[in-house]
């Protein structure tokens, strides 16, 4: 009987100290809770406090847009980016010896701060014929998001007239291992402005638009000696930083976009441009010379179908003629080119095959060209590729406009 009494005190001993830890564990894991709990509503409470000075901050944000919990963090803000593109290449014509060339070196630089302003910059480095490292400044432009439809760009921006020296220049983008003829320098594209520009996009029911307007430093014109009397020579339309003349140039781009992959665009520019001479490497106006009408227009398309591409562009440079006493050159002068281009790469294949046609006019017959490229070009990566391309240039008789050329180069952009 005493036996069964110990056991059973045994047993209600161990239940009770059983329960009891029990309840001791619970009210532990009551309490790990409870400070869980507190902790979160703490990090609210901060998370609602930042919002607050948020939203009480200087700088003003745009309806839907959200700043982040740190935002007196100016590495939050901001945005550093690098970008840009390389290329080499071999060049082979039938009067010259072939040569290898260290190509372009371009790395483009982005700043941006929130949505609401971007730094844009490009630099160009080139090893010349002779050995020599150059260096230009390709852009320099601050973009103000004014809204989603609408940005004020200013500062050295690439023109917007037409699309190739906006959008197709840099090697690992061109399709084939030249620009079009007409479409470098002394061409008759503008290649670069010096002023403000207004750009953006908005669609226009079904249909979508992009558009940029701009104002900037006018050109400056070049003449030589030639046939015995002064002619124009060329336009340099590079974006200057100072405006000789003080007569401005104003003009832009509408394009729409009427169903996907076609694109239909028209450019037009005008405005005064003086012949000038280059004293101690400053421009100045040349002695006698008036300014005279400087007017642009252009068209262009884009039509893309899965592998298949087809796009074309016009440009016209027209300069009139002198308004004084045309001690240079009392004619005026016009430039033109347009070209046209497929592309087609095959289906599931790295491989791209390229045919361009060019037809550039100049005041000058020297440098009159017409111009079939073909080219094969392998796409190690999207933006990694290799071209090979052929050029047979119809141009006067023994001029460097004449001469077939072979091309290689391989491109990366970064």
């Amino acid at each position: 009987m005493k036996n069964h009494t110990k056991i059973d005190m045994s047993v209600a001993v161990f239940l009770a100290g059983l329960l009891f830890s029990g309840s001791a564990l619970a009210q532990s894991d009551v309490d790990i809770l409870s400070e869980k709990l507190n902790t979160l509503q703490q990090e609210v409470k901060v998370l609602k406090s930042e919002v607050e000075a948020a939203k009480a901050s200087p700088t003003t944000l745009k309806p839907g847009q959200y700043a982040g919990p740190a935002v007196n963090s100016p590495r939050s803000n901001t945005i550093t980016h690098l970008a840009g593109y390389a290329d080499i290449g071999y060049t082979d014509s039938g009067a010259d010896e072939g040569s290898f060339s260290a190509g372009k070196f371009a790395p483009i630089f982005h700043y941006q701060y929130r949505d609401l302003v971007m730094l844009e910059a490009e630099l160009e480095i080139e090893v010349e014929d002779n050995g020599e490292t150059t260096t230009a400044l390709e852009y320099l432009a601050i973009n103000w998001f004014l809204n989603d439809y609408l940005t004020l760009v200013g500062g050295k921006f690439l023109s917007p007239i037409g699309q190739f020296r906006q959008n197709l220049h840099p090697s690992w983008i061109n399709k084939l291992a030249s620009a079009p003829p007409g479409f470098g320098h002394d061409g008759a594209a503008p290649v670069s402005d010096v002023g403000l520009q207004l750009r953006g996009g908005a669609p226009i029911g079904e249909m979508r638009t992009n558009y940029a307007f701009f104002i900037s430093n006018g050109p400056e014109l070049k003449a030589e000696f030639e046939d015995e009397e002064f002619e124009l020579d060329g336009v340099e339309a590079e974006g200057f930083g100072s405006d000789v003349d003080g007569d401005k140039v104003v003009g832009g781009r509408f394009a729409i976009i009427p169903f996907a992959g076609l694109e239909l665009g028209f450019s037009v520019a005008t405005g005064k441009a003086t012949v000038t001479t280059i004293e101690d490497g400053d421009s100045d106006l040349l002695a006698g010379e008036g300014a005279r009408d400087y007017d642009v227009i252009g068209a262009d398309f884009n039509w893309q179908n899965a592998g298949f591409g087809l796009r074309g562009e016009y440009v016209e440079t027209e300069v009139g003629a002198d308004e004084g006493n045309g001690v240079a050159a009392s004619e005026g002068a016009k430039w033109e080119t347009w070209y046209t281009q497929g592309t087609y790469r095959f289906d599931r294949s790295n491989w791209e095959l390229v045919a361009r046609y060019t037809d550039f006019d100049s005041p000058h017959s020297s440098r009159d060209q017409q111009q079939w490229a073909l080219g094969t070009n392998y796409l190690f990566t999207n933006s990694f590729i290799g071209k090979v391309s052929y050029e047979f240039n119809d141009g006067l008789a023994d001029s460097n406009a004449d001469e077939d050329r072979i091309l290689l180069q391989l491109a990366y952009g970064f």
